[in-house]
């Protein structure tokens, strides 16, 4: 399997040397690709929104996968919310069935690799990033024969790299060892390579007995990741329609919406309102005329 470490979010330009590409252009030839129309109305603090949502499906050949619940609802909701409010977003998803209704800027993945390209295209045009996307924390990397803790996974062992081109791995009479990788942290690596006006979001689910468990544990990966805030909801919202989540700020602030749970729309109405001003505030505009 072809090794995508190098595939990282590259380091952007200044802010007064940023390209004018809207964010959420259209990918030539890339499917579901979609085009925002000139009708929306423009803020005056409107931002350039790149959110991720949905999950990554890891192959283990051309058939099966690696997958988890996420149905990318929430992320949706959040492109749904910012196309809304008058600012410029585009939505990258992963595979899900739901559809798209919001006419933002719509590009697919299907792994993490793929993610890692997209971001690298995108990142550097965005004033807020938002990964709501469930990626996997592992992939397959090798399959050998033998039951776990009997295959030799020394150095230089045989075994036959995952690849989907390889068609479908047929039924064996004997059982069959599968090698999971770490997958690259994007989180993180877009955290070190953004500029000092971008804002970098993640999220986290967490199964938690407590309010304060779910902050404290929010509080932890935000400081892992060097992020500049975390929204933080228990696994409970996995496929749910509503959520319960909580936002933590780098500078220690909390925040929550005026009701819990709340609609997953109306979370994400909220947050990205909270995100937008909180990005306009540092990043101050001057008037014109």
């Amino acid at each position: 399997m072809a090794d995508d470490r190098s595939a990282q979010v590259p380091s952007g330009t200044g802010a007064a040397d940023r390209p004018a590409v809207p964010a959420g252009r259209d990918a030539p030839g890339h499917p579901g690709t979609a085009r925002r129309p000139a009708t929306v109305t423009e803020v005056r603090d409107a931002c350039r929104i790149l959110i991720t949502a949905g999950p990554t499906h890891e192959p283990i050949d051309a058939v099966r996968y690696i997958g988890n619940r996420s149905s990318g609802r929430m992320g949706i909701a959040l492109a749904t919310a910012a196309h809304a409010q008058g600012h410029r977003c585009t939505l990258l998803l992963g595979p899900t069935d739901i559809a798209v209704d919001s006419p933002v800027g719509l590009r697919r993945f299907r792994t993490a690799a793929d993610l890692a390209v997209l971001l690298g295209e995108e990142f550097h045009h965005c004033d807020i990033l938002v990964m709501a996307a469930a990626v996997a924390d592992y992939r397959p990397a090798l399959l050998l024969p033998g039951r776990p803790g009997e295959a030799d996974l020394s150095p230089g062992t045989p075994g036959r790299p995952v690849s989907g081109a390889e068609g479908k791995i047929r039924r064996m009479d004997g059982p069959l060892t599968l090698v999971l990788e770490p997958v690259p942290d994007l989180l993180a690596a877009a955290a070190a390579r953004r500029r000092p006006d971008q804002t970098v979001v993640g999220f986290a689910l967490e199964r938690v007995a407590t309010a304060e468990e779910l902050v404290r544990l929010a509080r932890e990966k935000l400081a892992r990741k060097s992020i500049d805030a975390i929204v933080a909801n228990p696994l409970e919202t996995m496929q749910s329609a509503s959520i319960d989540g909580v936002l933590v700020h780098a500078d220690g602030t909390v925040e929550r919406p005026p009701r819990a749970p709340t609609a997953k729309d109306d979370f994400a109405a909220w947050l990205i309102r909270v995100l937008a001003a909180r990005w306009s505030a540092g990043n101050a505009r001057p008037a014109t005329a």
